[in-house]
């Protein structure tokens, strides 16, 4: 199972110079990258010999049952069988069935993207010495990396804090794959960060540290004191020097090695021990992934989409969806709960909250190599996709299903993503604490870090404004005029402040927007985090508060919600010219948690809201009524309010359970 030690935050103040050329007027992402807007799956290719007429009768399988394209993955030999012939990783005979794999997608109309590895993250069995990631006290222990396509061989991962780094790994990538990024443009993705971050290193990073902050780290490391309460100060300025590092050093050399060979670069950054919202728009199309992380947290990466006008977002999307019993369970065969006999019903669920939150490309979680007629490998973390119909991810029931979601993608693709509130993240808070509390660390997966920000949610209260995230970086370059702020490609009514501590230089910010009059809510007052404090900090804030275009309530913001009603469930808005499209996610949605119950979405009987949808200068009043697992879509024009039916209910498959039983 993935590690998921994390460690996730965000710098504000310290980004400007060093990333000017990553800010919010980056160049939108060709939105043909993902046409189709069919789902992809990830495609596990166990080590073995690949044999080029399964590839192509996997493809030809994929294709018919609506699939758009694939990410083929590499990963360890079926059972951990060390005797298990296969290629060596990225020689010519490992190259020449990706390269046809990629041809026959070509052919077929499928997409074919790569994971830029072999499992993750990214690791070498040949790396040189001093290439491996390190933290201050050992640069070997924690780069170890087993499971890989060359198992048993241990491969060692490498340093994300030096690009130069990178490079030498992307050359060897590039070479393996250079046939493969022929023909039609291909992604290439990196996983979530999955790379150990406590007391992370490399080598200058004391000097960048010391220049950035005016005070020396180290003693802090050597006596293992950073993560202590009493130095929580220190820790925050050490995230914000590691920070600058991981954008600069890993995710932007990533996005630019990408285009540099024809390709483009997809990231889930999440786990980073980075500025997340500014992460996220360095790639060309953000990731983010469900349950192992709430849904909600997907409007992080919607958010960066928004601001830096990127019209995809895609999402591993089932993975555990029932929990999972780990790689060593049947002797490497690995199956999760209740594999093979998913109910699509709880799928749906789960991609369904995915929409509600900003994501508009699935990716499923996924789909096993196996030989011509063979159905018998299993990933351990994934759902069964399977050529079976013994198992439910199979047939009729699997086409319609990813017809469902190619309909809602394509309506979430339209225009672009419809926000009136800014929402100011609470990174800083992320960083001023450790790990989440005991309650919340028993019914979750992976690590404990709080800077992870995995159970945020901008305000229930102003949901029908669709608020959307926004942090220091963009509020740098934003400016506030004839009732309107603009951020990167997003515009804004208002500013949404509830956090407990705010960077100097983005309270500067807020400040010069609020004086030209922007409306800011500032429900309590923060504090400055960091070590080195500045005098003037109590000053900004009692300029701030002076201003009668702030305040402490949400009355302040006093622009028109486009949808009102009480208890709102979670949808999301895209707005192409005059024209809304408005996606209701069944409130079933807001309940589910990871693991999640099997036939969880049978206990759904139905439920009805009423709201108001406030559009081309008049009211509408409509009724919300949400039959059994049914989620809803609107069009809203200037004519009116217009409900598109879906037509999909999910049936009850092999192995339903009753759940109220």
């Amino acid at each position: 199972m993935k590690k998921r030690l994390l460690f996730a935050a965000a710098v504000l103040a310290l980004l400007g110079a060093t990333l000017t050329g990553c800010r919010s007027k980056t160049p939108a992402v060709d939105d043909q990258f993902y046409a189709s807007h069919k789902p992809y799956t990830r495609w596990w290719w166990f080590s073995s010999e690949i044999d080029t007429n399964d590839v192509r009768d996997q493809l030809v399988w994929l294709k018919d049952h609506e699939f758009g394209g694939v990410e083929i993955a590499w990963i360890y030999p079926i059972f951990l069988d060390s005797n298990t012939a296969h290629p060596e990783f990225l020689s010519p005979e490992w190259s020449r069935p990706v390269a046809m794999a990629k041809r026959v997608a070509d052919s077929l109309g499928l997409g074919c993207d790569f994971t830029y590895g072999t499992l993750w993250p990214f690791s070498d069995l040949n790396l040189p010495d001093g290439d491996q990631t390190r933290n201050y006290f050992d640069s070997v222990k924690t780069a170890r990396r087993a499971f890989t396509w060359d198992f048993p061989a241990v491969a060692r991962i490498i340093n994300h804090l030096d690009k130069d780094v990178f490079y030498r790994y992307a050359a060897k990538m590039n070479k393996g794959l250079a046939d493969a990024y022929k023909g039609s443009k291909s992604g290439l993705f990196v996983d979530s960060w999955e790379v150990e971050t406590e007391y992370l290193w490399t080598p200058g990073f004391g000097e960048k540290f010391m220049a950035e902050h005016g005070y020396d780290i180290e003693p802090y490391m050597r006596d293992s004191s950073l993560y202590k309460d009493e130095n929580a100060d220190v820790k925050y300025d050490y995230m914000s020097t590691l920070s600058q590092y991981v954008m600069r050093e890993f995710y932007q050399p990533f996005a630019d090695n990408a285009r540099s060979v024809g390709a483009f670069s997809r990231s889930q950054c999440a786990g980073a021990p980075t500025d997340l919202l500014t992460a996220y728009t360095l790639v060309d199309v953000p990731e983010t992934e469900a349950i192992l992380y709430e849904p909600s947290f997907s409007k992080i990466a919607a958010s960066a989409a928004t601001l830096s006008g990127k019209p995809v977002v895609t999402a591993e999307t089932f993975t555990c969806a029932y929990g999972w019993t780990g790689l060593f369970y049947m002797k490497g065969h690995g199956h999760s709960p209740h594999q093979g006999k998913e109910q699509i019903a709880d799928l749906k669920l789960i991609c369904d909250a995915l929409f509600a939150n900003g994501t508009n490309q699935i990716i499923w979680h996924g789909f096993p190599y196996n030989k011509v007629g063979d159905t018998s490998q299993f990933f351990y973390t994934t759902c069964q996709i399977s050529t079976s119909d013994l198992n439910n991810l199979s047939g009729d029931n699997l086409a319609d299903f990813n017809r469902y979601m190619t309909t809602v993608s394509d309506y979430m693709r339209k225009g672009h993503n419809y926000t009136d509130l800014a929402v100011y993240m609470p990174l800083e808070d992320s960083w001023m604490v450790n790990t989440y509390p005991d309650s919340i660390l028993r019914h979750m997966l992976g690590g404990p870090w709080q800077f992870e920000m995995r159970y945020i949610r901008t305000p229930e209260a102003l949901k029908g404004m669709q608020p959307q995230w926004i942090n220091g970086h963009f509020l740098a370059d934003a400016t506030f005029a004839n009732g309107v702020l603009t951020s990167g490609n997003a515009t804004f009514s208002g500013l949404y402040i509830d956090v407990d501590h705010i960077d100097y230089s983005s309270l500067q910010s807020i400040v010069r927007l609020a004086k030209a009059g922007l409306p800011v809510c500032l429900t309590h007052d923060p504090v400055e985090p960091g070590k080195v404090k500045h005098a003037d900090y109590p000053t900004l804030l009692a300029e701030l508060h002076a201003l009668p275009n702030v305040k402490t309530t949400p009355d302040i913001l006093t622009s028109t919600p486009l949808v009102q009603g009480d208890n709102l469930p979670d949808f999301w808005a895209r707005q192409d010219g005059d024209t809304y499209y408005l996606f209701f996610a069944n409130p079933t949605t807001r309940s589910i948690r990871y693991p999640l119950q099997y036939c969880y979405a049978f206990t759904d009987k139905g439920s009805h809201f009423d709201a108001t949808f406030n559009h081309h200068g008049k009211s509408e009043k409509v009724s919300l009524d949400f039959s059994p697992m049914q989620s809803l879509l609107y069009k809203v024009t200037p004519a009116g309010v217009e409900k598109i039916e879906l037509g999909y209910t999910p049936q009850k498959l092999n192995g339903y359970i009753d759940p109220l039983q």
